[in-house]
């Protein structure tokens, strides 16, 4: 896939759901033909904040540089097959995303079908 205004890879200012602050810069890059997310920057948090909740190898270890979104793949006009954790609770979900337009990225993270389950809005940092 040619990476131009139609590529989520990219650094994306994430927004707080519950304050509608922003709350990090999550860079979004390709490897093995499969997308991930790893934090670059915390905006709410000391840069040494570890994953308390995180489970398995992820577990109390620094958010900057984990990778929160992983195995995104291309499929026809968004990404998906993906997961996404939050980290404020360990909580790992299914995740698709899908640009609205060239600097927004809608990002869905959902328990067994899309349909139940939440959307945030990221941000291209430019």
């Amino acid at each position: 896939m040619a990476f131009g205004q139609s590529s989520i890879v990219g650094v994306w200012k994430t927004i707080d759901d519950e304050t509608g602050e922003p709350k990090s810069h999550l860079e979004i890059y390709e490897k093995d033909g499969m997308f991930y997310g790893k934090v670059v920057k915390l905006l709410q948090s000391p840069p040494d904040t570890t994953c308390d909740l995180c489970p398995g190898d992820k577990k109390d270890q620094p958010l900057m540089g984990m990778d929160v979104v992983w195995d995104l793949q291309p499929y026809k006009d968004y990404w998906s097959y993906g997961r996404i954790m939050d980290p404020n609770n360990g909580k790992i979900y299914k995740c698709s995303v899908w640009l609205k337009g060239a600097d927004q990225l809608e990002v869905r993270g959902y328990l067994g079908v899309s349909a139940l389950g939440r959307t945030q809005s990221w941000y291209r940092i430019k």
